[in-house]
């Protein structure tokens, strides 16, 4: 069963004259195991598509399917509820809680689902672990850096049995060396069988992807194959 299925997908803002297209007709498929990366122009629908493919917006058309599940058919509670044990996410603002510490963030979602607070602190600290950050587990946000910030709010999406991770610039806040490291955890889901898909503008981050597809002006307009070098990347982005 695909991890995502998204079938003509549009999402349209505003009516009449401010009528604006952010995503039109996008058809993708993301299989357990691969991982995808987006690239495009800024304006080009990409942080849209994501939103889509998570539940946290509707489209105006198309259909949603999360591991096999149509998005339209749910309630909105119940798409809150899969989004929360199926899909991680990461946020280009993070959305990290001021008063909560690194591991409290991480445990939250799973928290919410009703695992017991000590075997949620455990997987949340596996989860810091896997992003280097187990020593700050206690730490809040306003004590740790913008790249370690960052790196929670991937913990947090790394968090439980995550099926499908979708990243919105995931590297945005971090310095080149733990960038790739954090490209190196994905990549590592990704290969246990989780899905993975990321919006990016680095070519080299695009690189870790077994596949890269191109948004422009809503649409998707071009597709690599297998794990494309990030060379031919950066032409193709351009």
């Amino acid at each position: 069963m695909s991890a995502l299925v998204m079938n003509a997908v549009s999402r349209d803002h505003g009516s009449g004259a401010s009528l604006v297209h952010a995503l039109h007709e996008v058809s993708l498929t993301v299989e357990p195991g691969e991982f995808v990366a987006v690239m495009g122009p800024s304006g080009s629908g990409k942080s849209t598509l994501l939103t889509l493919a998570g539940g946290l917006d509707a489209p105006t058309d198309g259909q949603i399917l999360v591991e096999g599940v149509d998005l339209a058919r749910l309630p909105r509670r119940k798409v809150a509820e899969l989004r929360r044990r199926r899909v991680g996410y990461v946020f280009q603002d993070l959305n990290l809680i001021p008063s909560l510490t690194a591991a409290e963030n991480v445990m939250l979602p799973r928290e919410l689902d009703g695992v017991r607070a000590r075997q949620a602190r455990r997987e949340a600290v596996l989860a810091l672990r896997e992003v280097g950050l187990a020593e700050l587990a206690d730490r809040f946000p306003e004590e740790m850096s913008g790249g370690q910030q960052q790196r929670v709010a991937i913990a947090r999406a790394l968090v439980g049995d995550r099926r499908l991770m979708l990243a919105d610039e995931p590297t945005g806040a971090l310095d080149s060396a733990t960038g790739e490291e954090i490209m190196r955890v994905l990549r590592a889901r990704c290969d246990a069988g989780a899905a993975c898909l990321m919006v990016t503008h680095e070519s080299r981050h695009a690189a870790w992807a077994d596949r890269v597809v191109f948004l422009r002006d809503g649409r998707m307009v071009d597709a690599t194959g297998p794990r494309p070098g990030p060379e031919s990347l950066f032409q193709e982005a351009r």
